[in-house]
């Protein structure tokens, strides 16, 4: 069934991933609809819950620091009946005394749900935690509380890169996370295409991250493991944003070495066109932006086989890593009005908020010029999530670029799919072309009634809205190695940094060989 698994790390990361699993939800049909072009085995597995009823949960495994999981219990619903969740019969035959902190309730979005009616709109006053606006039902199995640490902190803050570096190694140590939390999600695939991640990048979850992929693929072998790196895309002060910024040295450079695809993704990005409204301080719609552009983007792997194209994870990694040693790609997307005029991309100039900290405001259209080799049938993409976009203008090379068109008409340009899929590879690369995959699905985005409004521009009462989204390998990645590896000379202590410095030289490297920007000019500081 080629099944995907899924691992969450943190808030960011849960925030994110649960915009992902209401879409998911969401495409399931019942009769008399017409069936669903997704398949929902990718994600989803069969089961049976406590009073014998069938159940189908997403393949997922959660992890986040105590306090973080909000209302959302580890036992819910379908599972309650098998027990007291927190005790247990032990040796002590003594009183005992069962000390419980007040349950946090439930959003009146959950108590909707839960009673079956149409819930209330939600706000970013509304959603204090990313269960707030979760539509599912998890298996126990998926909720793993991590007691070490707690939400937001000030004593014991998860912040500094080797928390979770410690953090991990002493749970492993303790515990086989692999063996207690992942092995058998994995045994009932049946022939499990990857392993998708979603972390924080820029905090103590990098480190966490980090240790984990190592794991996964002393485990798994040649298994794809995609990793999305959240960073945070808004300027702090200074100490804290040195620390995030070497935070994701060490994530990029630790994790790109380790995964098949490692995607850094600024959230929110640096500039937006004019028709997104953006709350910058709400978690729930900056994730909801990012997860259009990577739902949207990651659609193929789990199409049916038929009348659209489908890809495979290790399909699409074929044509971004096209030297053997390119593993960390950008996303980006344009999202466009369905009921608008059909095909027509914005072409306003992208915004910037005032309160980040790029400062260059003639950031060209992205993708103008610089894909037109890659994709000269396409539209400008107005949207990049990769961090430090903004830190040059110049045109980047294009080793290789997958893209997703979803949009509801048949003006498909399907001749190169139609084309022997290895003659057409080798005469990209001859020709010096982007190697390029694309693959088109009528099924447009859905907007639920838990995603924001974040397009009051596009016609009222729209409920999917059609979106480009693209992956590719450029030279922009050793811009930022670049940065990052100029931070990690001041600010990483003697016995490490040489070593984390060489490994960012030898990923810039990988970006150079067989073509040559002509320029020597070094990044601006950070």
């Amino acid at each position: 069934m080629h099944e995907i698994l899924t691992i969450q790390l943190g808030q960011r990361a849960n925030y994110l991933a649960t915009h992902f699993w209401n879409t998911q939800e969401s495409y399931h049909t019942f009769d008399p609809a017409p069936p669903s072009p997704v398949d929902h085995d990718i994600h989803f597995r069969p089961g049976i819950g406590a009073d014998g009823s069938e159940t189908y949960l997403p393949r997922t495994v959660i992890y986040d620091l105590k306090g973080g999981f909000g209302s959302l219990r580890k036992i819910g619903r379908l599972y309650e009946v098998t027990g007291d969740e927190g005790t247990g019969g032990g040796t002590w035959d003594g009183n005992a005394v069962i000390q419980r902190q007040p349950p946090i309730t439930p959003s009146t979005y959950q108590q909707s749900l839960d009673s079956g009616l149409p819930p209330p709109p939600l706000t970013t006053s509304t959603v204090r935690y990313w269960s707030d606006f979760n539509r599912l039902f998890y298996h126990p199995r998926s909720i793993i509380q991590l007691n070490d640490y707690s939400l937001n902190s000030t004593l014991m803050p998860f912040e500094k890169w080797e928390s979770g570096d410690d953090l991990f190694n002493s749970l492993d140590k303790e515990h086989d996370l692999l063996d207690r939390d992942l092995r058998l999600w994995a045994e009932e695939c049946d022939r499990m295409q990857g392993i998708q991640m979603f972390t924080g990048a820029d905090d103590a979850w990098g480190g966490f991250a980090a240790r984990y992929v190592e794991r996964v693929g002393d485990e798994f072998g040649k298994l794809g493991i995609w990793v999305w790196g959240l960073e945070e895309g808004q300027r702090s002060q200074r100490d804290k944003q040195l620390m995030r910024t070497v935070n994701a040295a060490r994530s990029l450079q630790a994790i790109s070495s380790q995964a098949s695809l490692y995607i850094p993704l600024s959230s929110p990005p640096a500039y937006f066109p004019r028709y997104v409204t953006l709350d910058h301080t709400s978690q729930w719609q900056t994730s909801a932006l990012l997860s259009t552009a990577l739902e949207s983007m990651t659609l193929p792997s789990r199409m049916k086989a038929g009348d659209h194209k489908s890809g495979t994870l290790d399909i699409l990694e074929a044509a971004l890593n096209v030297n053997g040693n390119q593993r960390i790609a950008q996303l980006q997307c344009t999202i466009v009005d369905s009921k608008g005029t059909e095909g027509q991309l914005s072409t306003q100039p992208s915004l910037q908020d005032s309160r980040m900290y790029h400062q260059n405001q003639d950031q060209p259209q992205l993708g103008e010029d610089s894909l037109h080799d890659a994709t000269a049938d396409s539209q400008p993409l107005d949207m990049n999530f990769f961090p430090g976009e903004s830190q040059t203008n110049d045109t980047p090379h294009v080793f290789g670029i997958v893209e997703s068109i979803r949009k509801d008409c048949e003006d498909r340009n399907d001749q190169e799919d139609a084309e022997d899929e290895g003659y057409a590879r080798k005469r990209r690369r001859v020709a010096g072309m982007p190697l390029k995959e694309k693959y088109h699905s009528t099924l447009q985005y859905p907007l639920l009634d838990s995603f924001p409004n974040l397009f009051p521009t596009f016609s009222h009462h729209i409920t999917s809205v059609a979106v480009d989204a693209s992956l590719s390998t450029t030279s922009r990645v050793p811009h930022r190695v670049k940065a990052l590896q100029k931070v990690v000379g001041r600010m990483v202590a003697l016995d490490e940094r040489e070593a984390l410095s060489n490994d960012l030289g030898e990923i810039i490297e990988a970006y150079e060989e067989g073509w040559d920007s002509g320029s020597d000019d070094d990044m601006d500081d950070y």
